[in-house]
């Protein structure tokens, strides 16, 4: 049980703090009053992902996970005292007792109010956990209309949740958005080619490879031959037009959201170039955002010209 709201915020904003990421959550760019609701989105879906994504549990074990953070989910979003959290422990999914972190009261605590507060539609949480329980069973996608339908589901809804905290309500952000947060979701796809093979997941279309001649048996080899550059220097084009589609959001809004969605676009633009300029390589290197990007990031976003 959980009385104490200030201390759930807490629990969420850790969350954001010490857990890796390419972009900032919850970060000092952000409205003060927007923070918290960011952060407690962003612990929910972050140990979601976990669970879809770390440690050595079978398949089954992981689905259990999903399926007790959504009955976590939905329970905190249920007509009752707002200062009271879901059971922090364990949950039955209909298959097992499942335990869960010792920090879910307090961010279920912290979701719930932030849910009711923002008026949030928690479709886009649902839509959230059916992608990371995709990730469980899917490690191939056939075609494009695929692997963009699984970043409608992983992705965008976290730019909506965004813009609805801020208060706005307003489809063609809507869709602005979801074009910027395809891009960050597939450069990040690119980017890491390399982990994702290693955890026998592969996010280009098949059909795709199998069009340029690109041979699965190269990654294990760690070969990006021209075939695959190929296949890769199409999959980035694709992603630049995303990013120049959505650049609009960056636009459209005002104060200091303004400049952490133009700070989180010029940072993912800045990984696809990187990529671009290695020939997507990912063997050779990995890019990332680093410390000395900073000052050249934040120069650009203050710089940043409306079109």
């Amino acid at each position: 049980m959980v009385t104490n709201l200030a201390e759930a915020y807490a629990t969420c904003a850790r969350f954001a703090r010490d857990h890796y990421e390419n972009f900032p959550v919850a970060s000092r760019l952000l409205p003060r009053g927007m923070r918290p609701h960011v952060a407690a989105v962003y612990a929910f879906a972050r140990v979601a992902d976990d669970f879809a994504d770390e440690g050595d549990r079978p398949a089954a074990g992981r689905l259990d996970l999903l399926d007790a953070w959504s009955e976590q989910l939905h329970a905190c979003t249920a007509p009752a005292d707002p200062s009271l959290g879901p059971a922090p422990r364990a949950t039955a999914t209909g298959r097992a007792i499942v335990a869960l972190p010792s920090e879910t009261s307090h961010i279920f605590a912290a979701l719930g109010s932030t849910i009711r507060t923002c008026g949030l539609p928690v479709s886009l949480c649902d839509d959230l956990l059916s992608a990371f329980r995709q990730d469980v069973t899917t490690v191939r996608y056939d075609t494009w209309e695929a692997v963009l339908d699984y970043c409608r589901r992983s992705a965008n809804p976290v730019g909506r949740l965004v813009l609805a905290i801020a208060g706005y309500r307003d489809d063609r952000l809507d869709r602005s958005s979801d074009a910027v947060c395809t891009a960050l979701q597939l450069t990040n796809f690119w980017q890491d080619l390399e982990r994702d093979w290693l955890k026998g997941r592969l996010y280009l279309p098949l059909d795709e490879c199998r069009l340029e001649g690109a041979r699965l048996a190269d990654l294990d080899a760690r070969l990006l031959t021209s075939a695959w550059r190929k296949v890769l220097r199409g999959a980035g084009a694709r992603t630049a037009a995303l990013f120049d589609e959505g650049r609009m959001v960056c636009d459209r809004v005002s104060g200091r959201l303004r400049f952490e969605l133009r700070f989180t676009w010029l940072g993912g633009r800045r990984i696809l170039s990187r990529l671009e300029r290695d020939d997507f390589d990912v063997f050779l290197r990995r890019p990332a955002l680093r410390g000395a990007d900073l000052p050249a990031l934040l120069w650009q976003a203050m710089i940043w010209r409306t079109r």
